[in-house]
């Protein structure tokens, strides 16, 4: 893991705590996560290998990881907190589910291209960008259409 973890061992060196074996856990667990998880989510999907580790533990380390910049929480509407790992230097955008929650990350050089234009057209320094479309995934679009 190197980097991700002396990264976040600084941070927590620097606030007078310590990297702990569990916030190991889960630090590799959230980063191999594929999904935007949930404390509870990471939580559960933790529990069946770490009885040890509690639902606290892993609340408090996410938000731990978000405060050293790790991670970063965001909120699709679902009134939940979710975790993303915020270690790459690339742009992405969500597209979200307003039925099942679904969320659909992707790519996009136009928009960035767009967002980078109307910044310079403002005289506007981005420090950093969030986009995110709300609609219904194809599934529940097909599941709608079946029901009618």
């Amino acid at each position: 893991m190197g980097s991700v973890e002396d990264l976040f061992r600084d941070y927590l060196g620097k606030h007078g705590l310590k990297i702990t074996r569990q916030r190991e856990l889960i630090l590799e667990e959230f980063l191999r996560s594929p999904s935007h998880l949930s404390a509870e989510e990471l939580y559960l999907r933790l529990r069946s290998n770490n009885p040890n580790i509690g639902y606290a533990t892993v609340y408090r380390t996410m938000k731990l990881l978000a405060e050293s910049g790790i991670a970063s929480e965001r909120h699709f509407g679902d009134r939940q907190t979710r975790y993303e790992p915020n270690i790459s230097e690339e742009h992405h955008y969500h597209l979200i589910c307003n039925n099942c929650g679904k969320i659909i990350e992707f790519e996009d050089d136009k928009i960035d291209a767009l967002l980078k234009s109307a910044a310079k057209e403002y005289n506007f320094t981005l420090s950093h960008q969030r986009l995110e479309l709300y609609g219904l995934c194809s599934d529940c679009q097909r599941e709608s259409m079946q029901s009618s």
